[in-house]
């Protein structure tokens, strides 16, 4: 293995891991050894004997950590705050501190991303991805002091780069951190997105068309108002991310084994979570009760129900859009989803609604993952949970799908998005469904056998009406303004600012209204 500067792809479907022991020979090696044995570790590796034994112990998952890039980044971190408390306190010495601390912003700016080799599933309660960043750090903080790899009588990668720590607070601080850094990028997608319905909400916002309740028509309503909905419903799981995400900045750090801070010096607690707010700019606190925190996964399953929450009300919006476009002659046919391929190896010329379909099995991946968290919290036992691995596995493969999904959906659907406004016109023209907007007037008895008639005859509404002497044709017209009838304003169009491009009015309608006896009685 080489040094890297490039992060690996969190999308990459499978990862195969290198063998951690030495299959040829002729390469040069180094000698590592722990309490079980020694092995022969390739010299060009940053990793050490913790990662070789757990990479022959957990070849499940065949990804590495390092498909998680902001994991590997916020491990970076939590070292170094370790390292630049320890030596605020006096618990290491500067030059090993600093040497540590070097190493660790070297991985922070993505170089040596592939050394983090350990399977994202594995035993141990998260020690093996640990100490996978403990030997990381170590040999590259050893290299630059101009020493060799392995040189762990110089830097130790337990002694120095794990001073004052566990897995039990660096590896659960580590996942909240990272998931705070990668929601960052579904946020902007998640947000680009609802821009982007909110943009074709104003373009369509002239177009009137009937709405559905339990797939039967309802009342009228505008495209646009349909589509403001869809960026309505995203900004504000926007919103509930964000709320969930606060709950990540308490963290265990100077817990060390189980909440008893053993090891952890005086003043180490304070110190490493002034740096670690300092390096990670995250609004960071200690735990009020560190035995508590240790044992404690609970915030996991509320950032995974925020997730899944967000991806669901997108598949909904996805399943919104395919009916809209199904056809193109046999179905609603109200809108047109961009041609992204040919749909079919038998039938010529069909298109399918791919993108929407995607976008709704990484909600259902989300969900599964949702079920997955729950299950792994609950398994916790007494002051550990065993099974954050895969906790922190499924809600960064959730985030990274959803972020990515987000994506695809923005640019390869929804900007390209159009209405048919001809159906759309005609479906309004032939709708019985304005009858709701007569039932103050005539009564609810009246306006249903209108509506009766007009479906056994296919005659218009606004046609009974005036042969029946019910209304004139003036004040049907007053009655059914577009405007009356999809609850807007003269001056429709939807506002440009992005704060309150949601508010699409949606009020009762307004005025007077005349009103006829019931002519039976």
């Amino acid at each position: 293995m080489t040094e890297s500067n490039a992060s690996a792809d969190p999308n990459t479907a499978s990862l195969p891991l290198t063998s951690p022991t030495v299959t040829n020979q002729n390469l040069p090696t180094r000698t590592e050894t722990d309490s079980i044995g020694s092995l022969e570790i390739p010299d060009t590796a940053y990793w050490g004997v913790h990662t070789a034994r757990a990479n022959e112990n957990f070849p499940i998952a065949r990804r590495p950590v390092s498909v998680y890039p902001d994991f590997v980044r916020a491990f970076a971190c939590v070292k170094q705050a370790a390292a630049r408390a320890n030596a605020e306190i006096g618990a290491l010495d500067d030059q090993r501190a600093n040497l540590i601390d070097a190493a660790c912003e070297e991985i922070k700016s993505g170089r040596l991303h592939d050394q983090f080799a350990v399977g994202v599933i594995q035993g141990g309660a998260g020690t093996s991805t640990n100490m996978n960043a403990n030997e990381v750090i170590t040999n590259r903080a050893l290299e630059i002091a101009g020493r060799a790899k392995g040189d762990y009588a110089f830097i130790h990668p337990n002694d120095h780069t794990n001073h004052s720590q566990s897995t039990n607070d660096t590896y659960p601080t580590a996942i909240k951190i990272a998931l705070a850094f990668s929601l960052q990028n579904l946020l902007s997608e998640l947000t680009l997105l609802a821009d982007a319905f909110a943009a074709k909400g104003r373009e369509f916002s002239h177009i009137v068309k009937v709405g559905r309740t339990q797939l039967q028509d309802a009342v009228p309503m505008t495209l646009g108002q349909e589509f403001n909905a869809f960026a309505t419903t995203l900004r504000e799981d926007v919103q509930r991310l964000e709320e969930a995400v606060a709950l990540l900045g308490e963290v265990n750090m100077g817990a060390t084994a189980i909440g008893t801070s053993i090891n952890a010096p005086v003043g180490y607690k304070e110190a490493v979570i002034k740096h670690l707010r300092e390096i990670t700019e995250l609004d960071l606190v200690t735990a009020g009760d560190l035995v508590e925190s240790t044992s404690d996964t609970g915030v996991f399953i509320t950032f995974s129900g925020a997730l899944k929450r967000s991806a669901l009300k997108m598949s909904k919006i996805a399943n919104d859009l395919r009916l809209l476009s199904s056809g193109p002659q046999a179905g609603i046919g109200e809108i047109n989803l961009p041609a992204r391929q040919a749909g079919s190896s038998i039938m010529p010329g069909k298109v399918n609604p791919v993108i929407p379909e995607a976008v709704s099995q990484v909600a259902y991946s989300v969900a599964g993952a949702d079920v997955t968290v729950s299950m792994a919290v609950e398994a916790g036992q007494l002051q550990l949970n065993a099974f954050e691995p895969i906790i922190a596995h499924s809600l960064f493969q959730s985030i990274t799908w959803l972020e990515r999904a987000c994506q695809t959906f923005r640019t390869n659907c929804v900007n390209g998005i159009t209405a048919n406004e001809a159906e759309l016109e005609d479906t309004v023209d032939r709708s019985v469904t304005v009858i709701t907007a007569l039932a103050p007037v005539l009564g609810y008895t009246q306006a249903a056998q209108l509506a009766k008639q007009a479906l056994a005859t296919n005659e218009p509404i606004s046609d009974l009406v005036v042969e029946r002497g019910l209304l004139d044709r003036s004040q049907l017209g007053e009655i059914l303004q577009p405007e009356r009838l999809t609850g807007l304003s003269t001056d429709h169009n939807v506002t440009t600012d992005p704060d309150s491009a949601e508010a699409v009015p949606r009020d009762e309608m307004t005025g007077e209204l005349p009103t006829v006896a019931d002519p039976e009685g």
